[in-house]
């Protein structure tokens, strides 16, 4: 008997030929698209969102193409719950949250591979940039970074249990992205040359703060910049708006190039310091999901990323607390932003990763 599969279809491009993929494997084939938001709760168009009617017809015609079951489900309560309400609550904090881990987390790798189990599909399968292999010696699945390292989203994925890679495939880990294009042009799908989206799907124009205003309906109180001995250098307009290592966007004319450094929201300020002020060289991470090992009982020398686009650093860890790991870097780093997630490295294989929740910046 032939393996059911249930595919994540996000209506672009490489959901699209991750079904193809899979269609070519033999497995047999079901799609389903994630409602997550109604796009005028969230103020976008409908051309701006990954959950549009045009990204929907988009996947529902690619699956009827292959010949594909195509189904929507609506996860938008669960989705306003644990991704735009975490959201909201950590820009009102003073951290930096990362919504494409949490969905990632809670949407497709639980509730989405929820449903395929109810569907008794054998595996979920998303197109996403990432491997996952089975070690015998250790007796784990393993993620693994993409052949692809520009398109790679092993980052985001850090969360994933030995339960979800065990019943998720990544067919497009071994592509490249022009390979990928280059399928969807040859089988004539209608999104061969759509664009990948870059922004939070949510967010409109990469607004967070007048997304958080229009959705929740208020507005946030100006208040004071300072300087790292409390001196006042100016108002700022709301602590949603600033992150940490942000320059521009301060509406300050000071005479050296000043930087955000911390916020506290309970006081209402935004700490600016120089550059070089904000290099630190320990965190501590919470929430630490280990994928390679089950965990560690002694420092282990280590690659760290703080950031999607950051480039792993050597690093000590070890584990303090259970489910808490400090690292500490060979090299200071910059705007380590609490909230943001770090994920440990050994060569392309994702050993684990956690929330940042302490710095020496903060």
């Amino acid at each position: 008997m032939r393996k059911k599969v249930l595919i994540a279809m996000s209506g672009g491009v490489d959901s699209s030929v991750a079904v193809y993929l899979m269609k070519q494997r033999g497995f047999d084939c079901i799609g389903a698209t994630m409602k997550l938001f109604n796009n005028k709760d969230v103020g976008e168009s409908i051309e701006k969102s990954c959950c549009s009617l045009d990204d929907v017809d988009d996947a529902r015609n690619v699956a009827f193409k292959l010949g594909v079951q195509h189904y929507i489900f609506n996860f938008t309560l669960d989705f306003n719950k644990h991704i735009i309400g975490k959201f909201i609550e950590s820009y009102k904090s003073g951290t930096t949250p990362n919504p494409c881990i949490d969905c990632n987390r809670y949407m497709k790798f639980e509730k989405f591979l929820l449903r395929a189990m109810q569907l008794d599909t054998d595996y979920m399968v998303t197109g996403h940039y990432a491997r996952i292999e089975y070690n015998e010696k250790s007796n784990r699945y393993l993620l693994k970074k993409a052949i692809d390292n520009s398109k790679d989203q092993s980052y985001v994925l850090y969360a994933m249990t030995q339960e979800q890679l065990k019943r998720t495939i990544f067919p497009l880990g071994e592509l490249h992205k022009s390979k990928v294009r280059e399928i969807a042009e040859r089988e004539n799908f209608v999104n061969a040359k759509k664009h990948d989206s870059q922004d939070i799907c949510f967010v409109r124009n990469g607004d967070y703060a007048a997304f958080i205003e229009q959705y929740t309906e208020q507005a946030y109180e100006s208040g004071s910049f300072i300087d790292m001995n409390g001196n006042i250098l100016g108002g700022h307009n709301g602590t949603i708006r600033y992150t940490v290592g942000q320059r521009h966007g301060l509406g300050l004319s000071l005479s050296t190039p000043m930087y955000v450094r911390s916020i506290d929201t309970r006081n209402n300020t935004v700490t600016l310091c120089e550059n070089h002020e904000l290099l630190s060289t320990t965190l501590v991470a919470k929430d630490f999901n280990w994928i390679a090992y089950e965990g560690i009982s002694a420092p282990v020398r280590i690659k760290a990323k703080i950031r999607y686009k950051h480039q792993e650093e050597w690093s000590t860890a070890m584990q303090i607390a259970d489910g808490m790991v400090k690292i500490e870097f060979d090299e200071p780093q910059r705007a380590i932003a609490l909230g943001q997630a770090v994920v440990l490295y050994d060569d392309d294989v994702v050993v684990g990763g956690g929330t940042i929740s302490e710095t020496s910046l903060s």
